[in-house]
């Protein structure tokens, strides 16, 4: 227990000292590319600290030369430091909108340009999907957990839609990602921090061409199975 709470003690410092360098470079006039670096920085050291090793699989899945959207399951908050400091290349976090309320935290979210979702506002959040289909028309792929929040138990939830709209809309494939043990390192709603080994499993990208909005729960249901697959393909 004491091991946990100087893990998270240092995590919240570390936190601060890197969301008061990402707001103070932005003011400098550094662009999203460089605060999204700095991020990555952050989850590298917190992943570092808390002795969590990462096996990453399929990172030759990632496009360089055009967007994409990567979705994955949610067990932990880990789940952000894994997706921060292992997914190639420049990427907007699609985010519950609760992150950007705490202080200098969330403004360091908004000058990497990553986007709110607010679940409980259904035109709010249809404005933040024209945000982030924006993002995309600029080139830059978008990262979502489409359960929309961590699991409790381990297991994968049903996944929501909106996502699955915004990648119809914009006509980018989906790329889905699993993640495994992210859940026995910090549980939800458990602030203590185990040491162990996390799997990414980054699977090639879904063509949403052929789908719909008629089709969309098809898509879903697609995307889920390869996640699922590969969770307990590689558990």
């Amino acid at each position: 227990m004491l091991r946990s709470a100087f893990l998270v003690t240092a995590s919240v410092i570390i936190t601060v000292f890197f969301s008061t360098c990402c707001v103070i470079f932005s003011l400098l006039g550094a662009s999203e590319n460089s605060i999204h670096k700095i991020a990555r920085i952050w989850a590298t050291i917190l992943l570092k600290i808390t002795n969590v090793q990462v096996s990453v699989h399929g990172t030759e899945h990632v496009s360089t030369e055009r967007p994409q959207i990567f979705m994955s399951n949610h067990q932990s908050d880990f789940d952000i430091l894994i997706v921060l400091a292992f997914l190639p290349g420049q990427f907007r976090w699609l985010a519950k909108k609760e992150l950007f309320r705490i202080p200098m935290f969330g403004k360091a979210m908004k000058n990497a340009g990553y986007i709110e979702i607010d679940r409980q506002n259904h035109e709010r959040a249809l404005q933040n999907l024209a945000e982030a289909a924006r993002k995309i028309r600029e080139g830059k792929s978008v990262m979502s957990f489409p359960e929309g929040t961590r699991t409790v138990d381990g297991t994968i939830k049903a996944f929501k839609k909106g996502m699955f709209h915004l990648a119809l809309e914009a006509g980018v494939p989906i790329v889905p990602i699993t993640i495994i043990g992210a859940s026995e390192i910090m549980p939800k709603r458990s602030l203590k921090i185990n040491p162990g080994k996390i799997t990414m499993i980054i699977d090639r990208p879904i063509d949403i061409t052929a789908y719909s909005e008629d089709s969309r729960p098809e898509l879903i249901e697609r995307v889920r199975s390869v996640i699922m697959k590969n969770f307990h393909a590689w558990r």
